[in-house]
């Protein structure tokens, strides 16, 4: 917890619009509106009146607002009733809550590895015979 409350917060407002790439370090809220791309390591919160076009990669995001376009996090997508989402996403977990829209297609990084040790997936997983193995 002591390394959240050193990093700052970038937000941006209700009725900002930003066109173009973002990249920080620290984690995001967004009410307003973004055409573009973001990258963060940290953790993005896309609030009830927040958009974003574009692509964002992260490493979790929560949203609330409207998402269209690429979605790349290292962790944990949460998407709350208020949310919709339409396009691409990449995410290692997913929450979402009952009322959400999601619209997309999506790939679970880690997934397989879970699930092949399951014993009904155990003959479909028979043609990765390494574990250690990557695409």
């Amino acid at each position: 917890m002591a390394t959240e409350t050193i990093s700052q917060q970038n937000s941006i407002a209700k009725g900002t619009t930003i066109t173009g790439d973002i990249i920080s370090d620290g984690d995001f809220r967004i009410e307003g509106t973004v055409q573009g791309n973001i990258k963060t390591p940290g953790k993005v919160v896309l609030g009830r009146t927040g958009v974003i076009n574009g692509t964002l990669k992260s490493s979790n995001a929560d949203i609330e607002g409207k998402f269209s376009g690429k979605l790349i996090l290292s962790d944990t997508l949460s998407l709350k009733s208020s949310a919709f989402v339409e396009g691409e996403v990449e995410v290692g977990k997913l929450a979402v809550e009952p009322g959400a829209t999601f619209n997309a297609t999506c790939a679970m990084k880690g997934a397989i590895k879970e699930l092949s040790k399951g014993g009904e997936l155990q003959r479909p997983a028979q043609e990765k015979q390494g574990q250690g193995q990557s695409a």
